[in-house]
């Protein structure tokens, strides 16, 4: 079953482009483009990088870095979560433990 998708009009540096998109997902698409023109803007300001090609292939560089950061930093939290939840356990575990011999 296909799911119906409609051409949203989205404005970047200037320039609109017709994409398609799932239904129900229009605001999501245009958060992101907000977000790519903000970005884009942000580095044709600093006039450091000349082309829209370029300035969109550096916008991309940019939001990948930031989100595999913080993928990293989510694993790098679950990480430390996971070690906590263990020692808890463990705590959990000998409590149980001395709490049986006693009864004993």
């Amino acid at each position: 079953m296909s799911q119906k998708r409609e051409a949203i009009a989205v404005s970047i540096l200037g320039k609109e482009y017709r994409i398609a998109c799932a239904e129900g997902e229009e605001d999501a698409l245009l958060k992101a483009a907000r977000y790519l023109d903000a970005r884009m803007k942000e580095i044709r300001s600093g006039g450091k990088v000349i082309g829209t090609e370029r300035i969109a292939v550096m916008a991309a560089l940019n939001i990948a870095h930031e989100l595999l950061t913080r993928e990293d930093s989510a694993d790098a939290a679950a990480s430390t979560a996971n070690k906590r939840i263990r020692a808890l356990r463990e705590r959990i575990e000998i409590a149980l433990n001395d709490s049986a011999q006693l009864e004993l």
